[in-house]
């Protein structure tokens, strides 16, 4: 499909991924990652990084290869640093991720073992590529129409409503947050089941509009590790390996989770906060704001944004918040809060429905 047979929404969602999110350039060596279902914007993306003098190299992936490489491989394979992934991360300026799955579930019965000593060897190549210009976005397909209950036609324009907004407008508003948040040392989330503190001393604020993610709309930081103290109820379910899992608990105490639950999943969970020393500690705390994201679709690319929502990761903190919390993984997270509110210091961020420049 090209040209004049194309939905003009692919070619907008190229435009902005190629423009916005990673600015290519004259020169560029882009890296597109797609998999056989984001073919269209694959080629949208392509032609219009063409038109900006850019070099593209495009490659495939699917969870069915996955599948096959964790099936086949002993420990000492997973173990093995992939030197030709890591030569081409380091030869190119801008990497594209383009996810759109045949089957969400291909990696459900994966044993998480493997899935985490593979992270570990690959996680040399993930910084490299978290230096570049980078953006991972979703191409609307079956397989996840079919996981956000949704027919194809439903969840493209739920795609493109997150999607295909004026991400200059929203970066003032998230740039506006982060100028907020960053009067402060401290955060606090409330709300029904949650007293959340931490202490953000000497951390940064990220306002995350669209230059990663796609769609995006959050203001996050990583939490000093020690000072994360009381509760908080996740009430949206979420993936991780392939597994659903829901309303999680979790208390800490000096930074740890110190008590756990689940109402489904609770094993998955308890795997990942034993994954290693940082599984069990916050590394990101955040406010989504898009409120083009209607409802959540089991994808955190998505879900973690939802307008009204934070959200807190264990594991991995990022290096621009001058977060220290090292781990194998990062794990979202996600609470509603239209019934609570958000407190930097003694500033209301949020409250009930409204961000403080809506009040």
């Amino acid at each position: 499909m090209a040209g004049a047979d194309m939905d003009p929404r692919i070619e907008e969602h190229a435009r902005i991924l190629v423009d916005w999110s990673t600015e290519v350039a004259r020169g560029d060596m882009v890296l597109v990652r797609a998999t056989p279902e984001s073919h269209d914007l694959a080629v949208a993306v392509t032609r219009r990084a063409t038109e900006k003098g850019a070099l593209v190299m495009v490659t495939m992936q699917s969870d069915e290869v996955s599948r096959a490489f964790f099936d086949a491989a002993d420990d000492e394979t997973l173990q093995m640093v992939p030197r030709h992934a890591r030569a081409l991360a380091d030869s190119v300026d801008v990497v594209i991720s383009l996810a759109a799955p045949l089957n969400t579930r291909a990696l459900a019965n994966v044993d998480p073992r493997k899935m985490m000593l593979a992270s570990k060897a690959t996680q040399e190549i993930a910084d490299i590529v978290l230096k570049k210009r980078w953006c991972v976005t979703v191409h609307p397909c079956r397989a996840l129409a079919q996981q956000a209950n949704m027919s194809l036609e439903e969840y493209q324009d739920f795609v493109y409503s997150a999607t295909l907004i004026d991400w200059a407008a929203e970066s003032k508003n998230l740039y506006l947050m982060k100028e907020h948040l960053e009067r402060h040392t401290e955060i606090r989330y409330v709300g029904p089941e949650t007293d959340l503190y931490a202490s953000t001393e000497g951390r940064v604020w990220v306002a995350s509009d669209g230059k990663h993610n796609m769609p995006s709309g959050e203001v996050f930081t990583a939490p000093v590790e020690d000072s994360v103290e009381g509760k908080i109820y996740f009430d949206i379910p979420f993936m991780f390996g392939g597994r659903v899992i829901k309303d999680v608990r979790l208390t800490f105490e000096k930074g740890l989770v110190v008590d756990y639950s689940a109402g489904q999943g609770e094993e998955s969970l308890k795997r990942i906060l034993e994954i290693d020393e940082g599984s069990s500690r916050l590394g990101e705390m955040a406010i989504g704001t898009n409120r083009g994201i209607k409802k959540y679709t089991l994808n955190m690319l998505f879900d973690e944004k939802i307008g009204d929502t934070v959200h807190c990761a264990l594991g991995r903190a990022y290096e621009e918040c001058n977060g220290r919390n090292e781990s194998a993984v990062h794990v979202d997270m996600i609470k509603t809060m239209h019934e609570g509110e958000v407190i930097a210091g003694d500033e209301v961020i949020y409250s009930h429905g409204k961000y403080f420049f809506e009040m």
